[in-house]
């Protein structure tokens, strides 16, 4: 302790409240740290140096301004019914006359008008949510800071309708769940009603490495605790249009890999009994299937039937591939702006057909939910994995842990880049109608991305490599399109008045 010649104390009794309250003297060094004990009252005042001006006020320990004393500022803060507390400040005055500083310490309830208010707790609860076909099991991270499982509901709308009654006032939940197999359905009714609710990412969801426990309690409490502290990310579910027409693009990708598997079966089938054309031919062209149905048989009556099957499947997948693109065609003329317009300016791109434009716009969404075009090849998984620490530095090949049918389609149109640039007949029909500053940009990616890929064949790289590495940057020409035509869309649309 620093003793100040001239400290006095003195007690005062202001509404049957006993106080002690330290004067300073006018002069000395106050620049030192002051510690005063007060048995009586079993509290210790420190006075550290530095920590106050005078005449400011203190939010953060209740400080006010005397204005009874002039020349003076007094200081004061409640100290409740603590034992051991201490009151810091610093006297920094300047001038001539009569300069004094009151430090008071008083035992005084928390509820004084001069208190520093704390902020009101967060009334949200966040809900997890672990859905399954039949069920759902539930939990809730309370404002309190408890993660309290609810238990289990049918996985019915009205069970959801109760539940949500149960829980409170929609508007202070926040509830979420993983993406998988059971779609958004869930997401749309729980935002009908009145619940914030969130679809998250199931392989960005923390996982402890020694966590050998997983049950729906467990997978529910998870997701609530990670919720609420911000540790999932959300993934992005579609209007119901872009859903519609997600589906029957799907559908004729589904389709044309059934298409693929009926061939394969038939082409080995051939192979194993030494079924070869007569004459040079490229498989599945119409000369090829001419042959097939009318010049190859088999002395066994089981083989031929076998082969009658195998046949039939295959003119079945191609009726089913055909009449989807049909559709699909149908559907993308009615299809009003914005996913109108962006499916018809991304055909402007090489490579990029009406189905592959389609595939593309509704697996992505909206273009500038994406800042930049490196989101958008981290959202394909197109982006080189990397083990880095500290001097070292390890790249590896793509992640592939993005949207797979995305991905497929960019990389099978980045093939179409090997060659030169020119504009086909094809592609020129394609162009017709889409903007000037379209074409320019698809026009640049020709030269771009061709030259990239010869450059990457004069390293030494592989085909392969080489064209993933241009479908890569394809995606930031695609972002830059979509961008640019949907700000265009937006600054179209009326304003509200």
């Amino acid at each position: 302790m620093v003793p100040v010649k001239g400290l006095t104390i003195e007690q005062d009794f202001l509404s049957g409240e006993a106080a002690t309250s330290l004067h300073l003297p006018e002069t000395g060094d106050h620049s030192s740290t002051l510690t005063l004990q007060l048995p009586n009252w079993g509290l210790q005042v420190r006075f550290l140096p530095g920590l106050f001006l005078c005449g400011e006020h203190s939010s953060m320990l209740g400080h006010k301004r005397d204005s009874a004393k002039p020349g003076g500022v007094s200081f004061s803060r409640s100290l409740g019914s603590a034992v051991g507390g201490g009151v810091s400040s610093h006297n920094r005055t300047t001038g001539s006359d009569s300069q004094s500083v009151g430090y008071v310490a008083s035992r005084r309830l928390a509820t004084q008008s001069h208190m520093r208010k704390e902020p009101v707790m967060s009334k949200l609860r966040y809900v997890g949510l672990d859905v399954h076909a039949e069920t759902i099991a539930v939990a809730v991270a309370e404002p309190t800071g408890e993660v309290r499982s609810v238990g289990q509901i049918p996985n019915r709308p009205e069970a959801v309708r109760r539940l949500v009654k149960k829980l409170g006032a929609p508007e202070q939940l926040r509830a979420c769940y993983e993406a998988g197999p059971t779609g958004s359905g869930l997401y749309w009714q729980l935002t009908a009603l009145g619940v914030a609710c969130e679809v998250v990412a199931p392989t960005l969801v923390p996982v402890k490495a020694g966590d050998r426990v997983k049950t729906d309690r467990r997978d529910a409490e998870k997701l609530a605790r990670c919720y609420r502290a911000g540790d999932l990310t959300a993934v992005w579910v579609p209007d119901p249009a872009h859903e519609a027409l997600r589906d029957l693009v799907r559908a004729r990708e589904a389709a044309q890999q059934d298409q693929l598997r009926a061939r394969h079966r038939l082409g080995k089938f051939f192979l194993r009994h030494g079924q070869r054309p007569p004459l040079p031919m490229k498989a599945w062209t119409q000369k090829y299937l001419g042959w097939v149905k009318t010049a190859v048989h088999f002395a066994q009556p089981a083989q031929e039937a076998t082969l009658l099957d195998y046949v039939h499947e295959v003119d079945h997948a191609a009726g089913r591939v055909e009449r989807l693109e049909q559709a699909i065609d149908a559907v993308v003329r009615t299809t009003p702006a914005p996913l109108g317009t962006v499916i018809g300016a991304l055909q402007a791109l090489r490579g990029i057909a009406q189905v592959a434009a389609v595939t593309i716009a509704c697996e992505v969404g909206t273009f500038t939910r994406f800042r930049k075009a490196t989101q958008l090849m981290g959202y394909a998984g197109v982006v080189a994995c990397e083990a880095s620490s500290g001097a070292r530095t390890w790249r590896g090949g793509i992640t592939k842990t993005g949207n797979a049918h995305l991905r497929r389609i960019v990389v099978e149109a980045a093939w179409a880049y090997r060659h030169r640039p020119a504009l086909g007949s094809a592609l020129k029909q394609r162009q017709v109608g889409v903007s000037a500053a379209v074409q320019e940009m698809a026009w640049k990616a020709q030269h771009r991305l061709h030259d990239r890929y010869r450059k990457l064949l004069g390293r030494g790289k592989a085909k392969q490599l080489a064209v993933t590495a241009v479908g890569r940057e394809l995606l930031g020409f695609i972002w830059a399109i979509g961008v640019h035509v949907e700000q265009q869309a937006r600054a179209s649309q009326p304003r509200a008045a």
